[in-house]
């Protein structure tokens, strides 16, 4: 079966990744790491970028099993470890994506990026809470359900939730560190945000099989 072009770029960047001071991003982020794997937890599942060739693998069961990471937990993951400047620190200031420093506010607000996403937790307050807190923490914020996320465990984002009535449609509204592009390019911004929506839907769907 040929490659998609997502999956053709994916690998393209396993042969970059191989190019970096491996060393360095270790130290950066106070990595775990052997002769062969560097570790990272990413939306609280653990991955292993292979050394030598670059690939990406996750894994529920310490590596005794391993899933290939797909296009999004990818890039991200090498776009955090390749490219965050030197320098990269949180300024706990946070703001919507279309408000982030140097961008174009041409994009509208933030929250209109993941109406589809918001429509289809309507209703389902109790598994969204329950997603967030295996994902985060509680934060004292305006909405239905609230929460500081964790897609890295040392770069947070806000969630803040209002499911619809009879007036209005249901509104996500995530927030980002102000440096966050610090850390990612602006478009990996929304390859981690498609990855983290996906794990909390996932954890939804578990939640509701649980208490069936």
């Amino acid at each position: 079966m040929a490659l998609s072009n997502y999956e053709i770029m994916r690998n393209q960047m396993r042969d970059e990744f191989v190019k970096y001071d491996q060393e360095k991003m270790i130290r950066k982020f106070s990595l775990k790491s052997d002769e062969e794997y560097i570790y990272i937890d990413f939306v609280r599942h653990n991955y292993r970028i292979h050394r030598q060739n670059g690939l990406v693998e996750w894994s529920e069961d310490d590596f005794m099993s391993t899933t290939e990471a797909d296009y999004n937990e990818s890039m991200t993951i090498y776009d955090i470890l390749c490219y965050s400047k030197d320098d990269c620190r949180l300024s706990g200031r946070f703001c919507p994506v279309n408000m982030l420093k140097g961008t174009v506010q041409s994009i509208g607000p933030g929250s209109s990026l993941f109406q589809r996403s918001a429509d289809e937790f309507s209703g389902r307050l109790k598994e969204l809470e329950y997603a967030c807190s295996i994902l985060g923490k509680p934060a004292q914020m305006s909405g239905d359900v609230v929460a500081v996320l964790y897609p890295f465990s040392f770069l947070p984002v806000t969630v803040q939730y209002w499911d619809a009535d009879e007036e209005f449609p249901a509104n996500l509204k995530f927030m980002f560190d102000e440096n966050i592009q610090d850390f990612m390019h602006f478009e990996t911004i929304f390859f981690m945000m498609g990855h983290m929506i996906s794990r909390m839907k996932e954890i939804m769907k578990d939640y509701e099989i649980q208490d069936a």
